[in-house]
């Protein structure tokens, strides 16, 4: 579904070029759950853009669905995005002025000829627990709430893949769980979901992981596991 192939991004800065990803491979079979573990500063981020597309490698190439979507025009990368890729970041990036189901909404405006619509929308906040909610601004939401709906917002153009970049940061640990397990319905309905994180608590989730440093993926296949621990509080995790 994504496969990278040699993909290194340098950034040019005052005390001289950073490598921020080094010369990496990946390959993301679909319905995979991958998690990319690693410090601030280890490149993680920067390599989830370039499979998104977001950036565009200094070399190596990136494919989605087996076209390369780093020789694309700006218009045509964007239309692969909307129509494949749905995101979820850190901060919920909610417009403050929108009800939880117009913001839901947004990205249809991106993708007019996608499935995206108000009884969509309607739906999709159904399935984060936030039907009640519909009507509700963003000032009037829990952190967990917000989370909520921009999950929501990043499945309205039905993407078969959803990028995650450290979306459990800013919350607490059983809000952090809640938003963990409905990764892990959603993946376990068909989503690929491709994740980075610094918390190794969020391995067990995973079908894969891999760690990140110092621009260089790394894979442990003693991380990777599935393991009933992840429907469990921490409290109770050894």
């Amino acid at each position: 579904m994504i496969e990278a192939t040699g993909i290194t991004k340098t950034f040019s800065t005052a005390k001289g070029d950073v490598r921020a990803v080094d010369n990496t491979d990946l390959t993301i079979n679909p319905g995979e759950f991958i998690i990319i573990l690693g410090r601030s500063g280890s490149g993680k981020s920067t390599l989830l853009a370039m499979l998104a597309g977001l950036i565009t490698p200094t070399a190596g190439v990136v494919r989605i669905r087996g076209q390369e979507i780093d020789h694309l025009s700006e218009d045509k990368t964007a239309e692969v995005r909307a129509k494949e890729i749905g995101f979820v970041f850190q901060f919920s990036g909610l417009i403050p002025t929108l009800t939880a189901v117009e913001n839901v909404m947004v990205p249809t405006l991106f993708c007019p000829d996608g499935p995206g619509s108000r009884s969509r929308a309607d739906e999709l906040l159904q399935k984060v627990g936030l039907s009640h909610r519909n009507d509700a601004y963003p000032g009037t939401l829990s952190s967990g709430e917000m989370k909520r709906v921009a999950i929501a917002r990043s499945l309205i153009n039905g993407p078969a893949i959803l990028i995650a970049d450290e979306p459990t940061g800013d919350l607490d640990v059983d809000t952090e769980i809640e938003i963990m397990n409905l990764f892990r319905d959603l993946n376990r309905e068909g989503t690929t979901i491709v994740m980075v994180t610094h918390n190794p608590d969020l391995i067990p989730y995973a079908s894969r992981v891999f760690g990140m440093v110092r621009g260089k993926l790394v894979a442990d296949p003693e991380l990777s596991c599935v393991n009933t621990r992840a429907d469990k509080p921490a409290s109770d995790r050894i």
